[in-house]
């Protein structure tokens, strides 16, 4: 039987510590930045390494750089180029979240639920089928809340401290619209079976919550417009999500995600897909099958190409934004049916510049040019 490679040890400085890496001798420089992408955030296009005061080229090997077994190395980032919330450095951990909520800061009143509900008039909620009750430090709904039953149309509990979504949410049968953004709600404690029986839901915000997973259930919520689960831990979509054919706007920046199911193809209504901040290094080919398909934000993943046929069928895509990936300006010019896709954002434009609506007069290429790998 042939004998393995030899490997050697590299010792990466980088951000206050130093990271081991087995590498095959022969690897060269490029090999090992890929190496280092997942163990630091940072896209190999953004690193730069030196050993012993000169800069290692990335198609050289390292043997023939004089890098061997104990050799330290040190890596340079450059600003933006990373995959999910930012490098990871010596006091951050590889599966926190970049941004925290402003009620883990703060301690939540004491004050109990009761009272708050009281105070904001409870007995109107019954009547306009609105419940509003955001930033109120609440730590549990309200028990009000379930008297109203099915002539709640819209709850808007975000930016409190509630910890719980129990199966009694159920009883809600008539709303339209779930704000529950900026919590501290966790897989255990929600119930997603409660959640299910939701069936005239549009609008569903879980975003700034403490959530690792989401259950196939949520491809029981077949009236979904809009999905938010921005700011979470999330390391996947379920592949259920594809049961959701109306959903319009699935917003899901500053997670863990590594995949996607091809499923989401069969989400043949969205408009709009936020997965900036992630931990994404592809996208699935059913992302061609998205036709209505306006906006696409795939900011600071580790993506290195683009679904073969994402410009040529989805024919609607205006807004396409791949700063800090791997695609830059030069790579996006050969995908093929780019021409028609520049010329559809470029007239879209012109006419906020001619309506002075929306736009600073600087046209965004959508990527970094090749000057950034520097």
């Amino acid at each position: 039987m042939e004998s393995s490679s030899p490997t050697i040890t590299v010792q990466i400085k980088f951000a206050g510590r130093t990271i081991p890496v087995e590498v095959p001798a022969a690897a060269t420089t490029a090999e090992l930045k890929r190496l280092l992408q997942p163990l630091t955030n940072v896209l190999p296009r953004g690193q730069k390494l030196v050993c012993k005061g000169k800069v290692l080229q990335d198609a050289g090997t390292l043997s023939s750089m004089q890098v061997v077994d104990g050799s330290k190395v040190m890596l340079i980032a450059s600003q933006g180029l990373h995959q999910g919330d930012g490098p990871i450095t010596k006091n951050s951990s590889s599966s926190a979240t970049s941004v925290t909520k402003t009620s883990n800061v703060k301690e939540c009143q004491t004050q109990k639920p009761e009272t708050i509900a009281g105070k904001i008039h409870a007995a109107r909620w019954k009547v306009t089928g609105v419940a509003a009750l955001h930033d109120y430090d609440l730590k549990e709904l309200p028990e009000d809340v379930w008297y109203c039953g099915p002539s709640l149309r819209i709850l808007d509990a975000s930016n409190n401290c509630i910890k719980e979504i129990p199966h009694k949410i159920s009883a809600l049968k008539s709303l339209n619209k779930l704000l529950l953004t900026a919590n501290d709600i966790d897989d255990e404690n929600i119930s997603w079976e409660g959640l299910s029986c939701l069936q005239k839901l549009l609008n569903l915000s879980l975003s700034q919550n403490r959530l690792l997973s989401l259950p196939s259930t949520l491809g029981s919520l077949t009236s979904l417009r809009e999905l938010r689960i921005a700011n979470n831990r999330l390391d996947n979509l379920p592949i259920e999500i594809g049961s959701l054919k109306h959903l319009q706007i699935l917003i899901a920046n500053n997670n863990r995600i590594t995949t996607l199911p091809s499923s989401i193809g069969d989400c043949e209504s969205l408009t709009e897909v936020d997965l900036s901040s992630n931990l994404l290094t592809e996208l699935p080919e059913a992302f061609g099958k998205l036709y209505n398909l306006k906006v696409l934000h795939q900011r600071n993943n580790g993506l290195t190409s683009l679904p073969s046929t994402l410009f040529k069928k989805c024919m609607q895509l205006i807004t396409l934004d791949l700063h800090g990936t791997e695609i830059t300006n030069d790579i996006l010019r050969q995908v093929e049916g780019w021409e028609e896709f520049d010329e559809r954002r470029r007239q879209k434009h012109q006419k906020q510049l001619d309506f002075r609506v929306g736009s600073s007069g600087v046209f965004d290429e959508g990527a970094d040019d090749d000057n950034r790998r520097r």
